[in-house]
């Protein structure tokens, strides 16, 4: 199964805002023994958030959607979700219960008694606007829930709320994807090689062992080590070794020269 990772904000692509999501969801996921397989960053454009959804639920994917779950006039995802669906937004009823909760809170800390019918109130309600059918993700920080639907997945785009619901989502709702040995990486620095040069070795390497990926990511201005390729291999721990030691021993026949060795 997949993990995709949606992030919505004209704030992000603006740059008034650095993108805190792709960094922590990747994080969680290696503590988990997963890997995310694609990310996608999208303004505040319903019609453009709509069709990214359409595809994410027919994926079949995990997915995780950051931002735009609000109740202002720049908030979309919730409207895009339910028309990628076809489906009507309804008030959640246990969404609406916290929603509640929240707002007593407030208004006790204000010293002010809550009303349910106040505008306030009723525009705090539309946080529990979610399509027909859809299950509640809890909010640890102020009780303002996220929504599912199927493996898709919608949380605010505030990371101290949207990081610890998406960890309740990988811990309760999808233990079965994490794994017990976690994927490991092995590279080094190779000097005096061409990546056209090195792929055959590159393709050997995966060919003679199954589940292991070799990547190449070629530098040209390295403040330490100028012009280099770090090439490596990642995967479960016990086939990474040998295949290590295989693009090893290919690169000392190709007559490049090895400088750091990188263990993650």
């Amino acid at each position: 199964m997949n993990v995709g990772l949606i992030i919505i904000g004209d704030e992000i692509l603006s740059g008034k805002r650095q993108d805190k999501h792709l960094a922590r969801v990747i994080e969680l996921l290696a503590a988990r023994g997963m890997s995310l397989s694609w990310a996608h960053y999208l303004g505040d454009d319903r019609a453009a958030i709509s069709a990214e959804l359409r595809q994410a639920f027919a994926s079949g994917d995990l997915v995780f959607s950051c931002g735009g779950i609000g109740a202002t006039p720049d908030d979309h995802t919730r409207q895009a979700a339910a028309a990628a669906l076809g489906q009507d937004l309804t008030l959640h009823p246990e969404a609406r219960e916290l929603i509640w909760q929240r707002v007593c809170e407030m208004a006790r800390e204000q010293g002010q008694q809550a009303d349910p019918e106040h505008p306030d109130t009723l525009r705090r309600f539309q946080m529990g606007m979610f399509p027909a059918g859809a299950q509640i993700i809890p909010n640890p920080y102020n009780r303002i829930p996220g929504f599912y639907v199927g493996s898709v997945y919608f949380v605010p785009g505030f990371p101290v709320m949207a990081h610890p619901m998406i960890e309740w989502v990988l811990d309760q709702r999808h233990a079965d994807l994490q794994r017990v040995v976690a994927t490991r990486e092995r590279s080094m620095i190779v000097l005096g090689a061409l990546e056209a040069t090195l792929s055959p070795l590159m393709e050997r390497i995966e060919a003679e062992f199954p589940g292991i990926k070799v990547f190449s990511l070629p530098s040209v201005d390295h403040p330490q080590w100028g012009r280099h390729i770090e090439l490596g291999v990642k995967g479960e721990a016990e086939a990474l070794d040998p295949a290590y030691q295989a693009l090893k021993a290919g690169l000392v026949q190709f007559g490049a020269s090895i400088g750091t060795e990188l263990v993650r």
